[in-house]
């Protein structure tokens, strides 16, 4: 098909084309030439955020929730370069996004023109590619190449950065184009050599491990690890971004790794002789000390990204391809080989699993243990809910109190670990899955960063669900003051039990329901209340208790065995290795 029009509304047309049906954006001056062609599209449906952040965390959780491409639109300068935590935080966690900026007009750039800023130059360590476009009839092949490199091999941002005056200009309307990606060719298929030799040394072992990370989800594999885990009966752990890949309820996942992972899931990893790696980054959260890190274990490796594989630890096999086909391989391969003997191995790590098991305390004073909270929450908003967490401590207590039996259902910010992502990425997750319950889970720090994006929901109508864990406090910050700083709690009490603000009467400003719970008898019922509440967001301040800590907990910098399940109390490691 061909047509004449202005590049803004080749944009739109090309938005509709690669069945983009949600953009989260904030019109400004630049991008303003777009936004009069998006006024009149039936199919695009655009989300008025309150913040470009928003805009981008949202386009993350939309984009998380469904495997589709989440979009996020802004204007020139200020709006651009707030989505740049956005995008960075798309780029560590293998978020596929497109990022939609406006360019001042093509003569000004590199003048220092009004709201003029390098976004291309900016976002370019943080992006998976970006392009600045100039020319209006660039517009429909750069939007099409930008979803396809966005969306395939390893996913990632893309940003695309127009210029004002390409929007204005008249051209004429090709699709589809021809898309000009010389070079980029994501390897998905396995070398069956490769495929062998893991296949050999899964037979070979005695103290294997499947360490499966959000790779495995992101190609949609859980079906096939599964099936590779029953079959091999080797033990599984997930890390936080897989959280839900494996079931936790099967009695082959040991939990999750790392840094405040269970005793059984890190012991596994210390003590295995064969680390079967898949969609994995081996980054410091999980290997603690590298040089200290799974010492006795030959290490396979899969990943789609070849940068990944002996990034931080030595492959000895290693597999570029897309975890997917490279787990079907595998089962394939080590249906052939046959399995080892892993008894001893079993015996071992239930009894980690037993003596180990995750706990917390509670207070004297009754007050509210986060924990429980969690526990609670799981309970009664079950599996199939989508639960969506910021950073901090209240992340961690999510991803070790909740239950994950379905993958995707733990939505949160891994890599870069950003504060204020959970209000704005759980509306794009209940935007992409309006059908799912979703309960975000953040903190009164994390909380007071993007909240104002609860006017977003209460406008467009998407009621999400709030669990604010209200300590008082940036509660991880204050974590490591009282063990590593001697109790000098330096600007991390933030005021909020004195209800400064008030969450409650936040919420009820916001158009929103406002809950408050302080007392552990008062949870459940809290809880029912909240969701048997579906046509208005709502917000359930929970008070917990100032000093509640996430253990277990590996210092950073130190060896995972040095792993401590409370205050000065560590794990008696089995002695033979």
């Amino acid at each position: 098909m061909t047509e004449r029009m202005t590049g803004a509304q080749a944009l739109v047309r090309a938005l509709e084309h690669v069945g983009v049906d949600t953009v989260f954006g904030i019109p400004g001056g630049a991008i303003l030439p777009a936004y009069d062609p998006l006024y009149d599209s039936v199919k695009v449906r655009h989300v008025l955020v309150r913040h470009e952040q928003g805009a981008g965390h949202a386009a993350e959780g939309y984009a998380q929730a469904t495997g589709k491409v989440g979009v996020c639109m802004a204007t020139s300068g200020p709006g651009a370069t707030n989505l740049v935590t956005p995008i960075a935080d798309a780029y560590m966690d293998s978020v596929p996004i497109v990022a939609i900026t406006g360019q001042v007009a093509s003569a000004a750039i590199g003048t220092d023109a009004f709201q003029e800023a390098d976004i291309s130059g900016i976002t370019m360590p943080i992006t998976k590619h970006n392009f600045l476009v100039t020319d209006p009839a660039e517009i429909p092949r750069t939007i099409m190449e930008a979803f396809h490199i966005a969306s395939t091999g390893r996913p990632g941002p893309v940003l695309v950065d127009i210029s004002k005056d390409a929007l204005q200009a008249q051209t004429e309307f090709h699709w589809p184009p021809t898309m000009q990606l010389p070079g980029y060719r994501p390897v998905t298929r396995p070398h069956s050599k490769q495929i062998r030799e893991a296949a050999k040394l899964i037979a070979e072992a005695r103290r294997p491990v499947l360490y499966v990370g959000g790779g495995v989800h992101k190609a949609g594999a859980s079906a096939e690890l599964l099936q590779l885990a029953e079959l091999t009966e080797i033990p599984v752990i997930t890390t936080l971004m897989a959280r839900g890949t494996f079931p936790d309820g099967h009695p082959q996942h040991m939990g999750m790794p790392g840094m405040h992972g269970s005793v059984s899931a890190v012991g596994a990893l210390q003590k295995a002789d064969l680390i079967v790696g898949l969609g994995v980054r081996f980054d410091d959260r999980v290997t603690g000390q590298l040089s200290t890190f799974a010492p006795y274990a030959k290490i396979v490796h899969a990943d789609i990204d070849p940068a990944e594989i002996s990034k931080n630890r030595h492959a000895d096999v290693p597999i570029v391809g897309d975890c997917k086909e490279v787990i079907t391989d595998l089962i394939g391969a080590v249906g052939t080989a046959g399995k080892g003997d892993y008894a001893e191995w079993w015996t071992l790590l239930n009894g980690y699993k037993q003596t180990y098991p995750l706990g917390y305390d509670e207070f004297e004073d009754g007050s509210l243990a986060p924990q429980y909270v969690m526990k609670r929450l799981s309970a009664i908003a079950g599996p199939e809910t989508y639960y969506v967490a910021g950073v901090g401590q209240h992340q961690m207590w999510a991803s070790q109190f909740i239950d994950y039996e379905n993958p995707g259902t733990f939505i949160n910010s891994g890599g870069l670990g950003t504060m204020g992502f959970a209000v704005p990425a759980a509306m794009g997750a209940k935007m992409g899955r309006p059908e799912a319950t979703v309960w975000a889970i953040d903190g009164d720090g994390c909380f007071q960063m993007t909240n104002q994006e609860l006017a977003t929901c209460a406008i467009e109508g998407v009621p999400i669900k709030i669990a604010v864990i209200n300590n008082g406090n940036l509660g991880m910050v204050r974590q490591w003051q009282t063990l590593f700083y001697d109790k000098r709690y330096s600007n991390t009490d933030l005021q909020t039990t004195r209800r400064i603000p008030d969450f409650v009467k936040l919420a009820e400003a916001y158009g929103c329901v406002g809950l408050r719970c302080e007392r552990p008898e008062d949870v459940d019922a809290t809880i029912k209340k909240a969701m048997e509440i579906n046509d208005v967001p709502v917000v359930v301040d929970f008070v917990v208790h100032q000093d509640a800590m996430v253990w277990p907990m590996v210092a950073a910098g130190t060896s995972n065995d040095d792993i401590k399940i409370a205050r000065d109390m560590a794990p008696v490691w089995d002695s033979e290795d």
